[in-house]
């Protein structure tokens, strides 16, 4: 999959269509600040730049579309949580985030990062809980799994036995997200 950067903002959202003039389903990018969602964007891509990286919590601080395989639109929302930054750009995100989980007509798919070292949060379970009041497929991503032992591994997904385990150092990673993706939006 190749994607191609579009905007950064906080509204006025990009409405792609296919060539029949059907509008292109969107899939969002959700999770805690400092998750690894940029490095996953990355590594899903294979573009080194395509999404900014940090150590600092919150480097992501307004909606990003990019537009893939001219298919879909994938959209990467600001983190949530724990962030350097000050308490009202905070605010502005958790709106602009709230904005458009609401708004959008076209949000197909949501992938729900999670750090596989931690345990879901409040605000992960509250978002989870919403993907199921609205019926939209939701998929969680487990990630920085290279991180884990083997052991910790095999616990983690017993307990999540439908979540994808996601690092940046395998490909098959990749291969599988791209493979769950594809089902659920071409089903």
């Amino acid at each position: 999959m190749k994607a191609r950067f579009l905007l950064s903002t906080f509204s006025d959202y990009p409405h792609l269509k296919d060539p029949r003039g059907t509008p292109l389903p969107e899939v969002a990018l959700v999770g805690r600040s400092n998750v690894g969602k940029s490095s996953l964007i990355n590594h899903f891509f294979q573009e080194r730049n395509l999404a900014k990286t940090s150590a600092t919590p919150g480097k992501t601080r307004l909606l990003n579309f990019f537009c893939v395989d001219e298919k879909f639109i994938w959209v990467d929302l600001p983190g949530y949580g724990y962030a350097k930054a000050p308490k009202e750009e905070i605010a502005k995100w958790s709106i602009a985030i709230h904005t458009y989980l609401h708004t959008s007509k076209h949000l197909k798919l949501l992938l729900l990062l999670i750090d596989s070292r931690r345990d879901f949060g409040a605000d992960d379970i509250a978002l989870a809980e919403w993907a199921n009041a609205q019926q939209i497929p939701l998929l969680v991503i487990l990630t920085k799994t290279d991180k884990l032992s083997a052991g910790e591994k095999v616990r983690l997904l017993r307990k999540y036995p439908d979540a994808i385990p996601y690092s940046i150092t395998n490909s098959n990673s990749r291969q599988i997200l791209e493979k769950r993706i594809r089902e659920i939006l071409w089903a």
